[in-house]
């Protein structure tokens, strides 16, 4: 009978450190029959939940045995009715907002207020929603802790709902505080498009600076595009800098070596940014489907390298450590 008990509190225990996992990976699988195209972009798509429901499962997978979960022994008490209720919150809103006219509301509603993009706000909110609901049912889930804990996922979603947000209100560049760098950005790939062989042309449109790239053995394979924050990268460095911060805040190392860690993290973003739009001009010469990159492969190359640079660390970390004490045998 004993056996049977442990095994039952086995059970609830596991269930519920993957509670969050669970609620959101079935919300956003819903999504995902609804709008299956908009997970084929990463600018002003969904692709970033998935990143979302990975940086949740490693954070349960790295942190199973030190979070502690709620321990509610009676299931139909308030609080545990409650909890339920929470975690079928995600799904809740996709159903009100889908299915009961919240994002037509939304979306009508913004384009009253004269936003830009409008059409786009619904999914801003979507993500800001989210941050928010992954917030509360972290907080039930593991306490005051498991926020610690689960930043990263909760402030990544986060991020990227309120830079659609700016970008939706504040398009073309019209955001200063983000447009700043961008001209830096541009004339560092003119030079590298320059140093490929290209005839390039940097002038200004607006807020944005406007690239043109020629091949003089061509005149026909050419390309221009004006280049505003989305497009450099911007977001992408943003989303670096608070979650690999949020990251190196965690590690127990000097600071003297964090700060080395996040200066070469972020070098390497930087240059994976110029290195898209060096992409994109190319792609375009080329006649090729440099929306495609623009939208999807190029955000990939980054957010690929953030997620995964937090666990480069780490194998770094335990390699030195391994390292310093076969060194001090």
């Amino acid at each position: 009978m004993q056996i049977k008990i442990q095994e039952i509190r086995k059970t609830k225990d596991s269930f519920l450190k993957t509670a969050p996992l669970i609620a959101f990976t079935f919300a956003i699988l819903w999504l995902y029959l609804l709008y299956p195209m908009s997970f084929e972009l990463m600018w002003k798509g969904r692709t970033f939940q998935l990143f979302f429901i990975w940086l949740i499962f490693v954070e349960v997978l790295l942190n199973w045995e030190s979070i502690q979960t709620i321990r509610e022994t009676t299931l139909f008490s308030i609080k545990s009715l409650t909890y339920i209720l929470v975690l079928i919150l995600p799904a809740t809103y996709v159903v009100v907002s889908n299915y009961f006219g919240l994002n037509v509301f939304i979306t009508s509603f913004s384009k009253q207020m004269n936003i830009q993009w409008w059409d786009s706000m619904a999914l801003s909110i979507e993500y800001l929603i989210f941050t928010f609901l992954s917030g509360l049912i972290i907080y039930l889930s593991f306490g005051k802790n498991g926020l610690k804990k689960f930043s990263i996922p909760i402030v990544f979603l986060g991020i990227v709902g309120t830079l659609y947000a700016i970008d939706n209100i504040f398009p073309y560049g019209e955001f200063t505080p983000f447009q700043l760098i961008v001209p830096t950005t541009a004339m560092i790939a003119t030079q590298i498009l320059s140093l490929l062989g290209y005839d390039t042309t940097l002038t200004t449109m607006g807020n944005m600076p406007r690239l043109t790239a020629i091949d003089p053995n061509n005149p026909l394979r050419s390309a221009t595009f004006d280049i505003a924050w989305p497009c450099a990268g911007i977001e992408s460095l943003l989303i670096y800098s608070v979650i690999i911060l949020l990251f190196l805040k965690r590690l127990p190392i000097s600071w003297k070596r964090k700060t080395i860690y996040y200066m070469i993290g972020a070098l390497i973003t930087y240059l994976i940014n110029i290195l898209r739009i060096v992409t994109i001009f190319t792609i375009g010469m080329e006649q090729g489907d440099f929306q495609l990159f623009h939208f999807y492969y190029g955000p990939l190359y980054s957010i690929s390298w953030i997620i995964f640079y937090p666990l480069i660390i780490l194998a770094i970390q335990r390699s030195l450590k391994k390292i310093k004490s076969k060194t001090i045998k």
